[in-house]
């Protein structure tokens, strides 16, 4: 019987009603308590790192979980993360940087509802992500929940509050899970093997920004942006683009900023299919003349945690633009 460490953050799985609202209180000792079924599953140890909200999320989170998994990590199978919904995405794409190449699971779960209400999705979200967990198929880092497996660079939550909260962006599920039936589509392998070694990492540099391009909106924005962060996502329009009208200095604000050694990546609003910035003379002019980054398919949220942990590694203008544009766990296929 496989060992899974079980890991808490807290979230709306963990919540119990108070008079301001939902408030993340049990321990995951009590969140296993409804769901015996797990323990015929596997053994599970827990480790509560927090029981906060996940609004509260933070990069120092990230770093602590990549930590704590990298500690246990030996002594277990794999890894069940109980964690909130809001930032449960940018969760599983910060820690597909921060452990890559994991020949052992690491499974990020959570509900749209308490697990001490009568209807609820976290009893069923919680044994799925065990059952996917002791699974042979599994590696790396996934979202299990509502009967999909999502790969961790992959996933956005695009429903606030149905239980089919996650959908996998410009990517296939890895799986789906049917009456507790798990039926593989996509069989992962790390690049060394299953005898591999992870490659773990805990430094991040949160000075990464996202400025949404609206209609009208001044340049003097992204300006403010681009002198209190290192780097700046643009979320443009369609397949990216800034506005050119002259009044805009859009072009102006951008070229300073990447001659000062600024890191600027245009992604787009849209959530399918990603950006190609060469389609429109606002997106093409731009890109043909300053060194601008693309992101392509590649989502926003791993977009983001891309860049913060790249710049923990590195502030070279040319080593950000390798590891950029390096696939990591099939977070780009341009």
């Amino acid at each position: 019987m496989k060992k899974i460490l079980m890991i808490g953050t807290g979230g709306t799985i963990a919540s119990k009603s108070t008079p301001s609202g939902l408030h993340p209180q049990l321990t995951l000792d009590e969140i296993l308590e409804y769901i015996p079924a797990i323990s015929q599953l596997c053994e599970v140890d827990t480790y509560q790192l927090c029981n906060i909200d996940s609004t509260n999320v933070s990069p120092e989170i990230w770093s602590s979980l990549a930590k704590t998994i990298r500690e246990h990590y030996y002594s277990y199978d794999g890894f069940v993360i109980c964690h909130g919904t809001d930032t449960m995405a940018y969760t599983a794409a910060a820690l597909s940087y921060l452990i890559q190449n994991s020949p052992r699971p690491i499974i990020i779960t959570g509900a749209q509802r308490p697990i001490n209400v009568e209807v609820t999705d976290s009893k069923t979200n919680l044994y799925d992500s065990f059952l996917y967990a002791v699974s042979d198929q599994a590696v790396g880092v996934q979202i299990v929940f509502n009967g999909k497996v999502i790969l961790g660079t992959r996933a956005r939550k695009t429903y606030s509050k149905s239980f089919q909260a996650f959908s996998s962006i410009n990517y296939p599920y890895l799986a789906v899970i049917q009456d507790g039936h798990l039926i593989q589509y996509i069989t992962r392998k790390t690049p060394y093997g299953l005898g591999s070694e992870p490659a773990f990492y805990e430094k991040l540099n949160p000075k990464v920004g996202l400025f949404k391009l609206t209609p009208g909106v001044d340049s003097d924005v992204l300006a403010f942006m681009l002198e209190k962060y290192d780097a700046v996502v643009i979320e443009s329009f369609g397949v990216g683009g800034i506005p050119t009208l002259p009044r805009y200095r859009y072009y102006e604000v951008i070229k300073e900023a990447i001659d000062r050694g600024k890191i600027i990546v245009m992604t787009t609003q849209v959530p399918n299919e990603g950006s190609d910035m060469t389609v429109y003379q606002v997106g093409n002019e731009l890109k043909s003349k300053v060194n601008i980054l693309e992101a392509y398919d590649m989502i926003t949220e791993a977009v983001l945690c891309k860049l913060m942990w790249i710049l923990g590694q590195t502030s070279d203008p040319e080593e950000v633009k390798r590891l950029f544009y390096t696939t990591i766990s099939n977070d780009i296929l341009y």
